[in-house]
């Protein structure tokens, strides 16, 4: 690493911080599983799968990793288990241990709990010195009374195994994926069953004693994963934030005491801003051109079970015949390729690259591996095409040795082979084209107008082609439209356009022969036969309320109350993201306050130097003070924004280090099933 910062933590590994913590933690897992059956949830799953995979397990001596379910058990003979959880030991979590050792033969159990001590006393209502254990040591008990003898070793520990490092520069944290920032009509939820003079003003004034219970246990665990993280780097931080969510995140890792303690003997300095995503959800649904691991990400299917990562269908590189029977026969492939260093080095270079270098980028490192292996390879200049990169997969497909040294480098080209063959390719193209159509005609008209010339594009099942937007993408539009518009000025004209708008959303909804994975969560209904006319109506209603509530997300800011420029008669109207307009006033060169990024105070001290820094030459934390800044994006980030990020930072500060942590990475449908979802304030913790 370049920076100072993380070179203690990370110097003999050569490993990025998210990487570091990740091996650090899987290799304190990985000392328990010796044979043992491991038993793993989800969220546990796709940090592992970022950081060595199952092999790293099987390799310290498991017999075996299975699904965390009650439907799983040991087998005879198998008499150690270890569990690997990403929540509390409560609950359906403590239920699903209990129908496993129960259905076993175990006689040591190992629990891993990604959930601090810390928080199952919060979560249980407990005060107790931080040093005793007393939940896990009781855990412990329950174990070996569920294994039938209290002579057997039952033994619970916590580890911040959350952390999925996506590349060096960037982390997602597994297990908060259904985490978002607050939508400005989750104010009336939350003040539902408040008292009239208690009742929130704005989401600003929402504070965290005041959120649901579970997300409260969701928040402080997340915060407890930061600690960990920073207590490998030996940062001592200051915190920032930008919009109401990040500003109670922020405020709880300020004032965390596990993290006041690490900041009194932390080496290196670094701030962190966490951000909203709520506050710009432009740039999260927008169809960016020139990023090819967004494509990626867009356009092929989620692996089964992760949320960042996608299914490669890898049958053309065997002799089996595609059909239906065959489809799941071949164990698809995948963009996580941590322990080949030659697939790392490319997937790292399609991350920063834009399209075309990083098709290139493929190309060469297919060539190359092609030429190492001596197969008969045909090389040719210029544009790069899927049909060319097939023809050089297929030389390896003859060769079981060669196939075998770079499996994992085929697994990326036939990712990129299968996004730029796509069928819903060139939509991709037509998506951008009408968001740039947009942006234009919002310089010109106002609001009525445009959903006035969006209303002929909501068609029905039965009206629509393969070119045509089908209602999840119809959703994504009006988020888009929704969320570049900024604050309403509502009258007539607007209610009547949105009233048109409705019936033929409504309409469409009703019409549909099949609901989609996205419109089942949205409806709450499993088939189509069980959406009623009342109930679809009900929902469009609520999604244009949500739709509402998007155009004032951005109200209450000062410096970056808006993401679109409408242009003049020489600039055309341009969308401004909203993370690069932050990063820009970070770096200013005159330093000044920025009104929007609010300094998170730590303790008395901090509060006495910012409020001295009023009337006193007292210098007021900046978040450019320090040579690491870590950006957290809190409902997500996209491939294109990951390397904006990096691209900006480096403009204006190339000495800075940049660190990008988010929630989980980002497609079109997942911020579309993020906003509307029902149970966003009550996330599901496994109680």
């Amino acid at each position: 690493m370049s920076d100072g910062a993380t070179a203690t933590a990370t110097a003999d590994t050569g490993m990025g911080p998210g990487l570091a913590l990740a091996d650090r933690s899987w290799g304190k897992v990985c000392t328990k599983v010796k044979k043992a059956v491991v038993f793993m949830d989800a969220a546990c799953a796709e940090s592992l799968h970022w950081a060595g995979g199952m092999d790293r397990l099987l390799q310290a001596g498991a017999l075996n990793v299975k699904e965390f379910s009650s439907f799983e058990a040991g087998a005879s003979g198998q008499v150690k288990a270890v569990f690997v959880v990403s929540t509390l030991l409560k609950g359906r979590t403590a239920e699903v241990i209990r129908d496993i050792v129960t259905l076993s033969s175990f006689q040591y159990c190992v629990v891993v709990t990604a959930v601090s001590h810390s928080v199952h006393l919060f979560a249980n209502n407990m005060m107790a010195d931080m040093e005793q254990e007393l939940v896990f040591e009781e855990f412990g008990d329950l174990l070996s009374q569920w294994m039938g003898n209290m002579n057997y070793t039952g033994e619970v520990m916590h580890l911040p195994i959350l952390i999925a490092p996506i590349a060096p520069h960037l982390c997602i944290t597994a297990a908060y994926s259904s985490l978002f920032s607050f939508v400005p009509q989750d104010l009336k939820l939350i003040n539902k069953n408040r008292p009239d003079k208690k009742k929130f003003g704005s989401l600003n004034d929402i504070d965290f004693q005041s959120l649901p219970f579970e997300l409260q246990i969701q928040i402080r665990s997340l915060v407890s994963t930061l600690n960990s993280m920073f207590e490998l780097l030996q940062l001592k931080e200051d915190c920032f934030a930008v919009g109401p969510t990040s500003r109670i995140i922020a405020g709880e890792l300020a004032n965390c005491p596990q993290a006041k303690h690490r900041r009194k003997t932390a080496q290196h300095k670094a701030s962190i801003v966490f951000l909203d995503r709520t506050l710009d959800l432009s740039g999260s649904v927008a169809h960016h051109g020139d990023c090819l691991v967004e494509k990626i990400l867009g356009l092929l299917p989620k692996f089964p079970g992760l949320t960042s990562d996608v299914k490669v269908n890898m049958m053309d590189l065997t002799s089996v015949q595609s059909n239906e029977d065959t489809q799941n026969m071949i164990a698809p492939g995948c963009l996580a390729q941590p322990n080949d260093p030659s697939a790392k080095t490319l997937w790292e270079s399609m991350l920063n690259m834009k399209q075309k270098e990083a098709v290139m980028e493929v190309r060469r490192h297919l060539v190359e591996a092609a030429s190492k292996e001596n197969l008969p390879i045909k090389m040719s200049l210029g544009r790069v095409t899927p049909e060319q990169l097939n023809s050089y997969v297929r030389l390896f497909k003859i060769n079981l040795k060669a196939l075998e040294n770079h499996c994992e480098l085929l697994q990326l080209t036939m990712a990129t082979v299968q996004t730029l063959g796509h069928p819903s390719y060139s939509k991709w193209d037509n998506f951008l084209a009408f968001e740039r159509l947009l942006l234009q005609a919002l310089g010109d008209c106002d609001l009525s107008r445009v959903l006035t010339q969006f209303l002929p594009m909501i068609k029905s099942y039965e009206e629509r082609d393969h070119s045509d937007y089908n209602l999840e993408e119809i959703l994504v539009l009006l988020v888009y439209i929704y969320s570049v518009v900024g604050e309403l000025k509502v009258d007539n004209v607007v209610d009547k356009a949105e009233c048109d708008v409705k019936k033929a959303l409504l309409q469409a909804l009703c019409d549909e022969p099949n609901l989609s994975d996205l419109l089942q969560e949205i409806t709450g209904c499993s088939s189509a036969s069980a959406l009623t006319f009342d109930k679809a109506a009900s929902i469009v209603d609520q999604a244009f309320e949500t739709l509402r509530s998007i155009t004032r997300a951005r109200a209450h800011m000062k410096q970056f109350k808006a993401v679109y420029s409408p242009g003049d008669d020489i600039h055309q109207a341009t969308y401004k993201p909203l993370v690069k307009q932050v990063i820009e006033e970070i770096f200013h060169p005159d330093r000044s306050d920025i009104v929007d990024i609010e300094y998170m105070s730590g303790g008395l001290t901090e509060l006495l130097k910012t409020g001295f820094s009023m009337f006193m030459k007292v210098s007021r934390p900046h978040p450019s003070d320090h040579p690491l800044l870590i950006l957290f994006l809190v409902g997500g980030v996209t491939a294109s924004e990951v390397r904006m990020i990096k691209e900006s930072v480096s403009m204006h500060k190339p000495s800075c280090q940049v660190i990008v942590l988010a929630t989980r990475l980002l497609n079109p449908l997942d911020v579309t099933r993020l906003i509307f979802a029902t149970d966003r304030l009550h996330p599901d913790i496994g109680i």
